[in-house]
Formats: structure tokens, C-alpha cells, sequence
């Protein structure tokens, strides 16, 4: 179990911002944190791993006390065994992707976790390979295995998919679930993209002005009620009539799949949303606000 009870008053593009987190994670569960800019979504993060210091409150990770304002108890990143994974990639230009790997290696930790994790993420083939050569989606792969060779307890994502496009969003999601199970890591993603919580997060937490003011599993806090055998979450690309019905295109995936609507769905170009079977037919619903 994870607590955070904190507070940090700060400067936003919304001004002054008394930030309060109330809130509580399972272990190895898969969080997301959504919200607007100046939400407090990443100052979150940060006050987590050690990187900015909350002004009052406590932060326990099963039992262990890594921050106590009152008792002056405030552990350095180092100690609270974070792996944190940040939008742009922070490799080390001037070593290969093994080197990378190896730096982030602790030094009483076991060198085969390298391989382990080269592994499951598939960098096998890029080992030898500098940062510069790579592209986008294969260095935010690299980043995200250096987080895990240094073992950590706790694992923060910061938008790290966002600069990506939809075909490796897609591919990373599914790194990521697999090396969060692989790994049985704590999880805690902060994106924009409703899709991607509704994929992978078990629950997700609503941040407005610094405040928890939602929290749930994902289909029910953005208004999911579909049921089915399956749910599949996409993009609308098109909309457009075809004789007397309504056909929505809809990427999922890489895939793009073509549904008939009603006319009176409230449907628009961009829209998430979810596609779900309901006897053998199958119904899109727009993902919530």
C-alpha cells in the first residue's frame, strides 16, 4: 500500500495553486492520473520520487516512511526505489544502449537483469546501437528498460508515449503492461489520453487544480456502461453516410474498422471512444469528457 497525504503550494500557468493529494495505491496495481495542464499531474510525480519536496504531509510505501514534514524524515530518490520515465528520453548520448543499461545498474544488483529486460523489451538487436541512431518509439524503449534494471519498487511515467505516434503508442502500451506484470511493479502513468488509460490502467485518478476530484476504474469515470465480449478503445477518423445508414471509421490500433451508427449518436471526427459487441453487433460509445 502506498499513502500520500501532502501539500505544496505552487506557481502554475493557472497561478497559485495550493496542491493537497489525498489518496491511496495498491501494490502492483496500474495507475493513471489524468487532467488538465497545471493539474498538478507532474509536480505529483516529482513530490513522489523525491524530486521536489512536498511543504507539509506524510508519503509511506508499505510501512516505510519516505517523507514526515513533522518528524523531518525525507529520503533522497536513491532510497525510495523509484524508476521514473520522463516525456523526452534523458539517454546518455556518448554510450550504446548496453551502456545505458549497465550505468543504471546498481552495484550489488545482479548483471542478468540486464538481460532479462533486453528481453521483454526487445532491444536484443540494438544493443550495440547509440541513441542518436534510434528511433523515437526505440529509444523511449530504451528508457524505459533502464528504469527497470534498477529494480525499483515504484514506477512513474511521465507522458512518455506522448511524443510517439498512434502504431508505436500502441506497441509501447503493450511493452509497458508486459513489464509491469513481468516485473509485478507498482505503476503510476500520467497521460491525456483517455485510450491509453482505459487499455492499461486499473484505476485512474481525476486532478483538478492540485486535487484528487475523481477516482475509479477507468471505464466507469469516463461513462462506460457497454458490455460484450469484447472492448476494443479507438480513434474516430471519418463519419459519413452510406445510402440511408451512418458508417464511423475508427482506428484501433493500426487497424482501421468501419461501424454503422445511429444518426443520432453524438459522434465527431477525433472523438475516443470504445467499441464493444452487444449480440453480435457491434456499438461504439463515446468516451467521456
Amino acid at each position: 500500500m502506498i499513502g500520500f497525504h501532502i501539500k505544496k503550494r505552487l506557481n502554475t500557468s493557472l497561478g497559485e495553486t495550493q496542491f493537497q493529494f489525498d489518496f491511496e495505491i495498491q501494490k502492483e496495481s496500474f495507475t493513471a492520473i489524468y487532467g488538465e495542464s497545471g493539474a498538478g499531474k507532474t509536480s505529483l510525480l516529482r513530490m513522489i520520487s523525491g524530486l521536489m519536496k512536498p511543504d507539509d504531509g506524510t508519503i509511506t510505501y508499505n510501512g516505510k516512511v519516505w517523507f514526515d514534514q513533522k518528524k523531518n524524515i525525507d529520503l533522497h530518490t536513491g532510497q525510495r526505489k523509484v524508476g521514473f520515465v520522463f516525456q523526452d528520453y534523458a539517454l546518455f548520448p556518448n554510450m550504446t544502449v548496453l551502456g545505458n543499461l549497465k550505468f543504471a545498474l546498481s552495484k550489488s544488483a545482479d548483471p542478468v537483469i540486464i538481460d532479462s529486460v533486453i528481453d521483454i523489451t526487445d532491444l536484443g538487436e540494438l544493443k550495440s546501437k547509440m541513441p542518436d541512431t534510434l528511433s523515437g518509439g526505440q529509444q523511449q524503449r530504451v528508457a524505459l528498460a533502464r528504469a527497470i534494471v534498477q529494480q525499483p519498487e515504484l514506477l512513474l511515467l511521465d507522458e512518455p508515449l506522448s511524443a510517439l505516434d498512434t502504431v508505436m503508442q500502441q506497441k509501447l502500451q503493450d511493452y509497458l503492461i508486459k513489464v509491469h506484470k513481468e516485473f509485478k511493479l507498482t505503476t503510476i502513468f500520467v497521460t491525456h489520453d483517455i485510450t491509453q488509460i482505459i487499455k492499461m490502467a486499473d484505476q485512474v485518478m481525476i486532478l483538478e487544480s492540485g486535487k484528487v476530484v475523481k477516482a475509479g476504474k477507468p471505464t466507469v469515470i469516463f461513462g462506460q456502461s457497454l458490455s460484450g465480449k469484447f472492448k476494443l478503445s479507438g480513434r474516430v477518423l471519418d463519419i459519413y453516410a452510406e445510402g440511408v445508414i451512418n458508417i464511423a471509421s475508427i482506428l484501433i490500433g493500426k487497424d482501421v474498422i468501419k461501424v454503422v451508427i445511429s444518426g443520432t449518436d453524438p459522434l465527431s471526427i477525433g472523438d475516443e471512444v470504445v467499441v464493444a459487441s452487444k449480440a453480435f453487433n457491434p456499438i461504439v460509445q463515446k468516451v467521456g469528457e
